[in-house]
């Protein structure tokens, strides 16, 4: 089973940009759909980005779909949400997670928080003046 570690969260001005990363370890990486979920204060648990494992599908939530974008590397095993034109109400913390896809890479990905069974830590994202 994939373990995944979130790095590249911070506090930047309304406007600004980040991009987060998403680590995979042990296991077969290319055989995951990765999704990138946000929880503000106070609220669910809400999917904005995925990634099929054969990085030949993405799927971005309507509320960021002009201003994020998902990315993997899967020789590197990583996956990147780049973050731009952030706002106040991007702030939240931002988790990776794992589905897994065994025989179906290019299986279309999914923005269901229920659909995945490994998560990482998460990593604070603070947007604020």
């Amino acid at each position: 089973q994939v373990q995944l570690v979130e790095s590249g969260g911070g506090m930047v001005q309304p406007g600004g940009s980040l991009r987060l990363s998403c680590e995979g370890f042990g296991a077969a990486f290319n055989t995951y759909g990765i999704g990138w979920f946000r929880q503000a204060p106070g609220k669910r648990r809400e999917g904005i980005a995925c990634i099929n494992a054969a990085e030949t599908n993405t799927n971005i939530a309507d509320s960021v779909n002009d201003r994020f974008t998902i990315s993997r590397d899967n020789a590197k095993f990583m996956v990147y949400l780049q973050m731009d034109s952030l706002q106040p109400e991007d702030t939240g913390v931002y988790f990776c997670a794992a589905d897994w896809t065994p025989g179906f890479p290019q299986a279309p990905c999914k923005l269901g928080r229920l659909d995945y069974a490994t998560w990482g830590q998460g990593t604070q994202v603070t947007v604020s003046s």
